[in-house]
């Protein structure tokens, strides 16, 4: 089965449409599953390189801060300690990874699930080119066309330099290539603009990939 979206030229006119596989676009959404991929994405992207020292690599503490008794104060036997100023940290923080295990059938169906979201809400959708925008100006209207939501997902291909530079420095829109596709830029993206290259090289590429998948999981279902 298909799922048919119209393609728009840069103008606003209906130049034509292009049918879509309902495997891809009018899948299941499992929102606890794409919490789960999105969460180990964000956690996949931390350095985990944060450290601090604790007593015993700090420097000093080779003699008692001050005496054992006649003081009024509390003994101390180093100046390493951590209820010391300038002492180590009782509980440092080590260098670790936060990388959590996410099977690629669970990175597809959670793409699946928010590709099928948005189009589900007419919020996808496809402008056939951009080489006739030869201003950011214009590249920006013609993708705007679509929506004045405040976040916009465009998706060009790899090919289409020109569109690329043109549209790179917007504030207020989000660039990728369909093979970088994902479940977190599509969650806080409002709406996603696919030029017509764009959406023809993901589903040749990034796309088949995630219908196999699909496929694969209904056989071990």
């Amino acid at each position: 089965m298909t799922l048919t979206i119209e393609v728009k030229n840069a103008e606003g006119l209906k130049v034509g449409s292009l049918d879509l596989p309902t495997e891809i676009f009018d899948a299941q959404t499992n929102v606890p599953l794409i919490h789960q991929v999105v969460t180990a994405q964000l956690a996949a992207a931390r350095q985990g390189t944060q450290k601090s020292k604790n007593r015993g690599e700090v420097s000093g503490g080779g003699k008692k801060p001050f005496k054992q008794k006649g003081t009024g104060r509390a003994r101390q036997g180093s100046s390493r300690s951590p209820n010391q100023i300038g002492g180590g940290t009782a509980h440092a923080v080590r260098p670790r990874t936060y990388f959590q295990r996410t099977p690629k059938k669970m990175i597809a169906a959670a793409l699946r699930g928010v590709l099928s979201d948005r189009a589900r809400n007419n919020r996808i959708h496809i402008l056939d080119s951009l080489t006739m925008a030869t201003s950011t100006k214009a590249a920006i209207a013609a993708v705007r066309q679509f929506s004045d939501r405040k976040n916009l997902l465009v998706v060009v291909s790899r090919n289409e330099d020109l569109v690329w530079r043109c549209l790179r420095n917007a504030d207020d829109l989000h660039l990728l290539v369909p093979d970088q596709l994902n479940a977190y830029d599509i969650l806080k993206s409002d709406d996603v603009v696919f030029s017509q290259e764009a959406i023809k090289d993901f589903l040749a590429g990034p796309g088949k990939v995630v219908k196999a998948v699909a496929r694969e999981s209904e056989v071990g279902a």
